[in-house]
């Protein structure tokens, strides 16, 4: 089924970093692989005059979720690194809005929305539906949808083809996809018009 997306839409691209992708420090399995349906759904926003947002990791060197501070990840998209690099895959247009996240040493943040204004310039945009996107499934795209899910008057879409899970545990990305639409996110299957 065809998406029509209308200039009350945004798009929410989370971590599409090049420290998830094949590669990198913290790599998704196939993250790489939600590069090119993203860009058929940002063509599809440019055309609709939907507003973009890309959400990004932008750690300290001494951040608190790294494994030497006890936290359990290797140091990953180290603020204005290579690692923490958009996919060079991903186009993203001059005018998306970024969203930098994670970036106190001592506080941890997988939500777009957390010690972010985000959800502000949601509102003050009108948005009204909020398609989201990206890396990885389990942890922040999780985070930032129940956040997203949270906003009034919000319709909140997780883009299926557009979304890769670590799997830590098998079954996490299976199981961050129930706990979305358990609260009311809309799992999509269809493609941008």
């Amino acid at each position: 089924m065809a998406v029509e997306l209308t200039s009350r839409d945004a798009l929410l691209l989370v971590d599409v970093q090049n420290d998830f992708c094949p590669g990198g420090a913290l790599a998704v399995p196939d993250g790489d692989a939600v590069a090119p349906e993203l860009n058929r759904w940002l063509a599809a926003a440019r055309r609709a005059g939907a507003r973009v947002f890309a959400s990004r990791d932008w750690h300290p060197a001494n951040h608190v979720s790294f494994r030497p501070r006890g936290g359990p990840w290797p140091p990953h998209c180290v603020h204005d690194t290579e690692g923490a690099a958009f996919c060079a895959e991903l186009r993203l247009p001059d005018d998306a809005v970024i969203v930098s996240k994670a970036d106190d040493p001592n506080r941890d943040a997988y939500s777009a929305f957390d010690g972010t204004d985000l959800a502000a310039r949601l509102r003050a945009a009108d948005v009204r539906r909020l398609w989201v996107g990206g890396l990885a499934t389990d942890y922040c795209v999780r985070a930032s949808v129940l956040d997203a899910v949270a906003l009034e008057g919000l319709a909140v879409h997780v883009i299926l083809s557009a979304v890769r899970a670590v799997n830590v545990q098998a079954g996490d990305g299976q199981a961050a996809l129930d706990a979305m639409r358990a609260a009311g996110a809309l799992l999509e299957r269809g493609a941008p018009a």
